[in-house]
């Protein structure tokens, strides 16, 4: 009996250590652009499928994800949740990501951005998240010219729109962090959303695709009612000579993360782990 009580304890230190590792780190010093309070954010009651769902934020944080001690990885991701911009899916799409990344051995920081129906405020805070990252790359071991984002659905929307604007100045300067690049070095849009609002289903026309366009990772599927995006976008990476991978599968359909039971679901993380081995430290 006393062995068992033994190991359960060692086994509930090990999961406090864990959790006592991940940070939560405000975007803005005061309120957030446009807003006029700093309020905690809001849980839906709605938890449909097991998702947590978050509907309200007003004032956005990025949560920290320290790589594993030892990890030789210096190359960082920037976690996009999704949920139509009208909430975020922060266990499917965000903190289960970000842990599958310490797996990896990669520092990943989860982005709580503003809904809901926040598009302006979104894209502020995700240019914010990548220059503050960025100002604090000595502080978590990372490479600041390797930070990337991630994003699901409406947060691969996000990340495209944060890849594509970068060099549009979205807020006013309000710090030292400010004058670092909101240029993601890479992005992976899973399953992304709204790419495709240009005439006859074409590239969204906010999105300016350029030869100085990061890299880009693509998965989506041929029955997700969104994955013309993951097309057009492949397109017109194509068209301006950038490096993209687009994996296309037939099932799977839209909002899996990387739970087990889902064919895509199961498919893009390998996939996408060996996309990202050419960011691996030289």
């Amino acid at each position: 009996m006393k062995k068992i009580i033994l190991v359960c304890m060692m086994m509930s230190a090990g999961v406090n250590t864990m959790a006592q590792q991940v940070k939560n780190i405000p975007l803005w010093p005061g309120n957030a652009p446009g807003e006029t309070v700093k309020a905690p954010m809001k849980t839906s009651p709605d938890n449909k499928g097991n998702v947590l769902r978050i509907a309200e934020v007003t004032d956005p944080f990025i949560s920290v994800y320290p790589a594993p001690a030892g990890s030789t990885q210096d190359a960082a991701v920037i976690v996009c949740p999704g949920g139509g911009y009208n909430i975020l899916a922060l266990d499917l799409e965000g903190t289960e990501i970000a842990k599958w990344f310490n797996s990896l051995g990669y520092t990943a920081f989860v982005l709580h951005y503003r809904v809901p129906q926040k598009q302006a405020g979104a894209l502020q805070d995700i240019q914010r998240a990548i220059r503050l990252v960025r100002s604090k790359a000595a502080d978590y071991h990372i490479n600041p010219e390797k930070v990337g984002v991630l994003g699901f659905s409406a947060g691969g929307s996000l990340s495209a729109r944060a890849s594509t604007l970068y060099d549009e100045q979205q807020y006013t300067p309000v710090d030292a962090a400010d004058q670092q690049s909101a240029k993601p070095a890479f992005a992976l849009l899973i399953y992304p959303a709204y790419l495709d609002k240009g005439p006859d289903r074409k590239l969204t026309p906010e999105l300016k695709v350029t030869a100085a366009t990061p890299p880009m990772f693509l998965f989506a599927t041929a029955d997700d009612p969104y994955g013309n995006s993951a097309l057009v976008m492949a397109g017109a990476l194509r068209d301006a000579k950038v490096p993209v991978e687009l994996h296309f599968y037939n099932k799977g359909g839209h909002g899996y993360g990387l739970r087990k039971g889902n064919p895509a679901a199961e498919a893009w993380p390998a996939l996408a782990q060996a996309w990202l081995k050419q960011f691996d430290k030289r």
